[in-house]
Formats: C-alpha cells, sequence, structure tokens
C-alpha cells in the first residue's frame, strides 16, 4: 500500500506552488504527516495547522474553516493522502506556508508512516527580504500571540485561482488571513450584502454610515463605511457583484451584535482605501449557508443566529410598531416557513424589506442572518446584516422544490408554538425539550423545587378503568368534584349549589413507553377526551349499560385507546402520597404522531447530520 501511495505523490510540487509562475493550476497529490489544532482557537472557529509532504519536502499549512469538516469527519489524519484543489501561498516570518481552502482526502489510498524524510522548504534570501510584517488571524502561524510578531516578513503569493486580468491585482489575499497585523493587501470579493444608509445623532455629533458582507473562497468579512466613504462608496456596491477592495483599510476585533458573519475581525473603509468593480464577475462563489432545519430549531439556544431555507407558506400584512429607543415607527411583517421536517416557523421582516415584501407564497426562500427567538416556542427575525433569495439555484432548494411539489402541498405542519419544544415553562422556568423516559429519569426530573417541564413521544401501552373520571360541578369554570347527597341531587361544597347531575371529567392514569423505558401519566379531562375518543359523560353512560348487561363494550374502548403514539407535553413536580414524597408526572396537553412528518423530520435530521 505505502508504496503504492507513495508513486502517486506528486514530488517536488509544494516547491512548485511557490516558485512556479502566477496562475498556473497545480492539484497536486501529497501526504498528511500531521494535525493539530491552533493553540488558542476554540469553536466554532477552531483552526487546524497540518503539515503536508510531497516526500521531497513539507509544508505549514493552516486549514480554513469550511474544510475543517474533514478533520471533525475523522478523515483528514495523520498518514493519509489528499488533492490539494484550492490554497493561497505565502511567506509568514521567513517561513513558506499555504492556506488550505479546498481537498478532498483520497480515501482509497489508505494510511500509512510518513514517506521518506522530507525537508523544509528554504526561503531564498530574495524572497524573505520582500515582504510586509504581518501575521495569520493576528496570532503568528503556531497560535503564538504578541505584537512583536509584526516585525516579522510576511508576503503574499497568487492564489491558486485565474489570473486577474489587471497586473495590479496580481497578489490577492484570502479574508481568511486577513487580521489587525496585515498591511498592503487587496482582496477580491463578492458583496452578498448591503444595508441602507443608517444616521446617528448624539452628544458627540451626527453622521451616517452603511455596511457590505464580502465573501470569497475562504470566507466572508463585514465592511463599513462611516460619513464621506459612505458618500463615496454606497452606489459603488451592488449585492451579488465583485470587487477589489485595497488597504489602506483597518481591520479590527468585530461587533458580533451587528454581525451575523463567522469571523472575529471586521474592516472599516478608510479615506484612502481603494474599491474597484472587478472585470471579470467569475471565480468568487455566490453566498453561502449554512441551514438549520426548521424541526432542530428547538436544539437552537435563544438569540443564536442561523440560516433558513424553506416554502414560503403565509404571508402576513405589513403592521407598524414603534421603537422603544428611537420612538420611530418601523414596518414589520410576518412570514410563515414550513419544510420537509414537518414544521413550521413565524419569520418576522422588519423596515424596507417588510414594506417592499412581493414574494409569491410557495415559493422556495433562503434566509441568511436569522435571529433564534424563544417567542412563542420557537421564531425568527431576519437582522439588518441578514439577506433573503428567493428560489435560490441550490441543491437545498432543488430538494425542498421536489419534496413540495410532490406531496408537502397537502401535508399539515408542527408549529413550535404548539410544540414549545423549546420555550420557558410558565412555572418552573425550565426548558420544554423532547426527552425520552430514560433520559426523564436519569435527569430526576421534579426532584427539585420547582416544577419541570418536558415533552415526549411515546405509545400508551395500559389505561386503568378503576375510577377514570370523576362527578364536577356544572357551574362554569369550578369543576370541582360534587356528593351524591340524595338521588338526582348532586351539592358542591365550593360553589353551594345543588345540581340535578354532575359533568362527568376526565382524570386518567396512563402507562406510556418508548424505546428506553416506561412511565405513569396522569391525564386530564380535554387530553382524555382526546385520547379516548369520547367524552367522560360518554363513557359513564357506557359502563353503566355495561354494569346492567353483560356488554363489554367500556373494555373495548379502552383496549382500543392502548398501543397508540402521542406526543406528550408534561410537567413534573414532587407530590405527597400516603407520607411518602414521589415525582408525579401530569400531560398538559396531547397531539397524535404524525408518521408522515415524523420521518420527513428524522430523514431531515439523518441528512443534517451526515449519518
Amino acid at each position: 500500500m505505502a508504496n503504492n501511495a507513495a508513486s502517486r505523490v506528486d514530488q517536488g510540487s509544494l516547491e512548485a506552488i511557490f516558485d512556479g509562475p502566477p496562475g498556473q493550476q497545480l492539484q497536486p497529490i501529497v501526504q498528511c504527516v500531521q494535525v493539530k489544532p491552533l493553540a488558542g482557537s476554540t469553536a466554532p472557529t477552531e483552526r487546524y495547522r497540518v503539515v503536508f509532504s510531497d516526500i521531497k519536502n513539507f509544508v505549514q499549512t493552516m486549514l480554513a474553516t469550511q474544510a475543517n469538516h474533514h478533520v471533525h469527519e475523522g478523515k483528514l489524519r495523520k498518514g493519509c493522502f489528499v488533492r490539494l484543489k484550492g490554497y493561497n501561498a505565502s511567506f509568514v516570518k521567513g517561513k513558506k506556508i499555504l492556506i488550505i481552502l479546498d481537498l478532498d482526502v483520497l480515501e482509497e489510498l489508505g494510511e500509512c508512516e510518513k514517506i521518506g524524510e522530507p525537508k523544509a522548504l528554504e526561503v531564498k534570501p530574495e524572497e524573505d527580504n520582500k515582504g510586509q510584517p504581518g501575521t495569520i488571524q493576528g496570532n503568528d502561524f503556531y497560535g503564538n500571540k504578541g505584537q512583536a510578531q509584526q516585525n516579522k516578513q510576511q508576503r503574499s503569493i497568487p492564489s491558486h485561482t485565474k489570473p486577474p486580468s489587471s497586473s495590479a491585482h496580481a497578489n490577492i489575499y484570502p479574508i481568511e488571513a486577513l487580521s489587525p497585523y496585515s498591511h498592503k493587501w487587496t482582496i477580491k470579493a463578492r458583496c452578498t450584502n448591503k444595508s441602507d444608509i443608517k444616521t446617528w445623532h448624539n452628544r458627540n455629533g451626527e453622521g451616517k454610515l452603511f455596511s457590505v458582507n464580502l465573501l470569497d473562497e475562504s470566507g466572508e468579512i463585514r465592511a463599513t463605511g462611516f460619513n464621506d466613504q459612505c458618500d463615496l462608496l454606497y452606489e459603488l456596491f451592488q449585492e451579488n457583484s465583485v470587487y477589489y477592495i485595497s488597504s489602506p483599510c483597518r481591520v479590527q476585533i468585530a461587533k458580533k451584535q451587528f454581525s451575523n458573519l463567522n469571523n472575529d475581525y471586521e474592516l472599516t473603509f478608510e479615506r484612502d482605501t481603494q474599491v474597484e468593480k472587478a472585470e471579470e464577475q467569475d471565480g468568487v462563489p455566490q453566498v453561502r449557508f449554512n441551514f438549520t432545519g426548521i424541526a432542530d430549531l428547538q436544539d437552537v439556544q435563544k438569540d443564536t443566529t442561523v440560516d433558513v431555507v424553506g416554502i414560503l407558506k403565509e404571508v402576513g400584512e405589513t403592521s407598524q410598531i414603534t421603537s422603544k429607543t428611537t420612538s420611530k415607527p418601523y414596518d414589520k411583517r410576518e412570514l410563515t416557513l414550513v419544510d420537509q421536517t414537518g414544521f413550521s416557523v413565524r419569520l418576522t421582516v422588519w423596515g424596507k424589506t417588510a414594506a417592499s415584501f412581493d414574494v409569491s407564497p410557495d415559493s422556495v426562500v433562503a434566509f441568511k442572518g436569522v435571529k433564534v427567538s424563544d417567542f412563542g416556542g420557537r421564531s425568527l427575525s431576519l437582522l439588518s446584516s441578514g439577506s433573503m433569495t428567493v428560489n435560490p439555484d441550490i441543491d437545498e432548494a432543488h430538494r425542498l422544490r421536489g419534496w413540495y411539489d410532490a406531496q408537502g402541498r397537502t401535508d399539515t405542519f408542527e408549529s413550535h408554538a404548539n410544540l414549545q419544544g423549546a420555550s420557558v415553562g410558565a412555572a418552573g422556568g425550565q426548558r420544554n425539550d423532547y426527552k425520552t423516559i430514560s433520559q426523564v429519569k436519569e435527569e430526576q426530573l421534579g426532584m427539585g423545587e420547582e416544577a419541570d417541564f418536558f415533552s415526549v413521544r411515546a405509545s400508551i401501552i395500559f389505561i386503568k378503568q378503576e375510577s377514570f373520571a370523576y362527578p364536577a360541578c356544572t357551574t362554569d369554570k369550578c369543576n370541582k368534584k360534587v356528593i351524591e347527597t340524595n338521588p338526582g341531587e348532586w351539592h358542591c361544597e365550593r360553589c353551594n349549589i345543588t345540581h340535578p347531575k354532575p359533568e362527568y371529567r376526565y382524570v386518567l392514569s396512563i402507562n406510556v413507553s418508548d424505546h428506553t423505558g416506561q412511565i405513569w401519566l396522569s391525564a386530564f379531562n380535554e387530553t382524555g377526551a382526546l385520547i379516548m375518543g369520547k367524552s367522560a359523560d360518554e363513557l359513564m353512560s357506557l359502563k353503566k349499560e355495561d354494569d346492567s348487561s353483560d356488554s363489554k363494550r367500556l373494555g373495548e374502548i379502552f383496549q382500543e385507546a392502548n398501543h397508540k403514539m402521542w406526543n406528550f407535553r408534561c410537567k413534573a413536580k414532587l407530590d405527597n402520597f400516603q407520607e411518602q414524597q414521589r415525582v408525579r408526572y401530569q400531560v398538559s396537553s396531547a397531539s397524535p404522531v404524525n408518521f408522515v412528518q415524523e420521518s420527513a423530520r428524522l430523514a431531515g435530521l439523518i441528512k443534517a447530520y451526515h449519518i
């Protein structure tokens, strides 16, 4: 295996990447001899240092975040072989390094110990003296922070893309490598979103600004122009167009409250920043999405920013609300999105987007940069830095369209507002998550001072027929148990009223089971009627008939209610029974499982997690 793999490695290719002519299209096969996370990097922007060898030489590389999945999936590891498909070459602190944008792991070549005795690529004196000060991501390549590293040498080498038409833009810097210590750089990026011009007034003065989201093959970054730069650049930037942007341009720590992009830094246009629309508009990717399924929103933390794609099911009317901070009115519009997971979600758009919204229902719409709220279970809000794309030409949208045209139009959808799968319980302040029965017991829900709320999907395996209902007062909203004092006289002690007959109400004790265990639940009138398919009054009438005859109709109805699967919303709370404490699990509501939707939801989860 090692001999076969060695014959496939492109010896000398790493040196050729740095010393070859600009614009060459090398895609060498090399061996991975080391993979390590950069010191100080953490999820979700964890960075990896990878050492590649072509048998003759080895080179230090940094993996762009969009290639991290090769490490997370366990494919990119020591001893494996890869084909380098996209990269940027640079000199950093007297060393030649690569920023890897794209690669393929060649699993058919297997793995083996390091082949040969490769040597580090040497930096020629004339190369080492031509660089500019700078580091990668504000740290040195090995993760050691320190501003003293600014004095080290760095030079940008042509990226592995088609050569730009203008020699002035020969050295293109990847967005992924920008940091406060980067100087004399040029990026080639697509404008994926442009904000409206915003104004401000405070005691320090007044001004205006706008911002754009910029994207290249290595990553995304937000750029903002203030006052004069706002006047100069606002009309130049157009969404979906590609631009060359050159320093001087300030790189600073990103203000995450204003941006939904996965970058620790952002740009501020300065007086001498150069912005030029590229003649060639290809070679730069379109908007990049990282979609979260609508069903999965119940597992997303409040205030997280996500991307979603769905079928536009409903479009609400425009309404106006007044801002608490500015006291100015602004427009809002509520939309309803659905997808093949069987769930729907409410998404709010604001301002000009809400006022000018003219997308037809049943369209596929992708949203980038929406904020997750726990209002009404789970809901979404499009941020000012976010964007909306109607019927995008991407695989996810095509699959969604195929599903909707085939079956989705006639499906019914479960709402997060109904499930409240990620909302806060009114009494206990606990998350009402879906759990297995074993999790309910292992987590000791209900054992604390406050009640715990949860949801469980389980099948009924037994319902107690003894005392399944009680005689209740018929006074509106009373529901207290009444006592038969004389034939035809039922007295309520709370209301101090005697009724000719009671209204029977359910108090069911049901045993339910899932694949992890079983548990007893208490269910009351509305849930009982839903489970049994009849009112408690009707069942009491049948019980009296059965008692006076040989009929077994009541038992048949209880048997029919068994072995059906339900979504139960429950409250767990300590209760005293015969001087002993026990946890009582009370059903607050229930809904039957829609197996078509549940199958689609599970299939969506399998695809989402690449299982």
